[in-house]
């Protein structure tokens, strides 16, 4: 503004100089064209001061929005030197603003201090427990973070930062403290697991005294109580061992022992288990194994049992009579990933439980109708075997059609997270 006045001041100091100095219609030219430039520069300055107050106002918009947000908001540029560092940002990393804005980082300055979880933070590599929420290569990418000392949970989500012609200029993170989210989930945990090991000692107890009853002479009502009382007793101990295994997921600690198998036989082993529950309900069951023959991957096999019995049983308590079960494995093309599939030809799940099935304690009406038993953490358990083996699983159901759960499982072992983490409900 203050350039405007002086140039406004040139102008009228060289006007009263053309009057001076000049006659006539040389005069006359002079004075118009200072009164044209004179009159360009100040709407030309006006309309630049109008802008900049648009952009101090939307500068402040933009800078309240930010401290507004209740997580920490971390931008920096391609040099990796950061703009914007916001209060929430502050309380989490430990980092005054002051000390981190206009700080550019690299993988050195985590010898820093006072600066080591922020490092840690722009480059999760450096972090001690890491696990991908989502591709690495694309974005949005999340992770989650995981630190000891202090103890600290972290949700990151990076984000590019683009111009007008589509090339990166920065990078945005914003940062989720979930440590008393985790705790919480913890407590939770272990109050589930004090529970079902109070119970498991009873329920031996009940199970011991009805399996007795069993082998002595009873007439046949008698008999039919006891065997509804085995069978109930049965149910809630696998009930009890499902929340004690829900728990220690949740806590991390299920506990996972990786070694090369040999897919293709492994779940030809499986598949021979199911086969008298197969034929009692009447189901025929088939295996399409993978091109080649043998597949071999890394997995614990025990935990990998878990997930096919779980979904061998689902596909055959919740078929028709002389319905089918297939089960097959491929090795995806463009990716290093096996896939498996179990399809049945059953009752199928409504559109609307889709989205709640992989969640704890969800059952479909449909499904309750036909057994009124289960605790419905079988899926949940599946799903989380199944990414701690670095996985992914869904599925596709048309009611009364039948139902297929896909899953994958890499054959690169690089692919597998290096610990196991907590997961919960997402």
């Amino acid at each position: 503004m203050r350039l405007t006045w002086l140039l406004l001041f040139l102008v009228f100091t060289g006007i009263v100089m053309f009057g001076y100095f000049l006659s006539g219609a040389w005069m006359f030219i002079g004075i118009g064209l200072l009164v044209t430039i004179g009159t360009l520069v100040f709407f030309i300055n006006l309309r630049s001061a109008q802008t900049n107050v648009a952009l101090r106002v939307e500068k402040g918009r933009a800078e309240n929005i930010i401290a507004s947000i209740g997580d920490g908001i971390v931008i920096y540029d391609t040099e990796f030197k950061i703009v914007v560092f916001n209060s929430i940002a502050e309380q989490i990393l430990n980092v005054p603003a002051g000390s981190a804005i206009g700080q550019s980082f690299s993988l050195e300055s985590i010898k820093k201090p006072e600066f080591q979880l922020v490092t840690q933070v722009i480059f999760p590599s450096l972090a001690p427990n890491v696990i991908h929420r989502s591709d690495q290569n694309t974005f949005p990418n999340t992770m989650d973070l995981s630190f000891d000392d202090p103890r600290l949970e972290l949700r990151v989500i990076t984000n590019q930062l683009k111009d007008e012609n589509n090339s990166t200029i920065g990078f945005i993170k914003i940062i989720r403290d979930r440590t008393r989210e985790i705790e919480l989930l913890k407590s939770k945990s272990d109050f589930i697991t004090v529970a079902a090991h109070q119970l498991r000692t009873p329920l031996s107890a009940i199970s011991w005294t009805l399996e007795s009853l069993k082998k002595e002479q009873l007439n046949s009502s008698q008999q039919d109580l006891v065997n509804i009382g085995v069978s109930a007793s049965s149910n809630l101990s696998k009930t009890v061992e499902s929340l004690l295994s829900v728990s220690k997921i949740e806590e991390g600690r299920f506990g996972y022992s990786f070694k090369t198998i040999d897919l293709a036989a492994f779940l030809g082993e499986i598949l021979s288990q199911a086969e008298p529950i197969a034929r009692e309900y009447k189901v025929d069951v088939y295996f399409e194994g993978p091109q080649g023959g043998a597949l071999m991957i890394s997995a614990d096999s025990d935990k990998l049992s878990l997930v096919l019995s779980n979904l061998l049983d689902n596909a055959i308590k919740y078929n028709v009579p002389n319905g089918q079960v297939i089960v097959r494995a491929e090795k995806l093309a463009d990716k290093p990933y096996v896939q498996i599939s179990v399809k049945d030809t059953g009752m199928g799940i409504p559109q609307e439980d889709l989205s709640k099935l992989f969640t704890k304690f969800f059952r479909g009406g449909n499904v309750m109708k036909k057994e009124t038993s289960g605790s419905g953490l079988g899926l949940y358990i599946v799903k989380n075997i199944i990414r701690r083996h670095g996985g992914e699983i869904w599925v596709e159901s048309e009611l009364n059609r039948g139902t297929t759960f896909y899953f994958t499982l890499p054959t690169d072992p690089a692919l597998i997270p290096q610990k196991e983490l907590v997961y919960g409900e997402e």
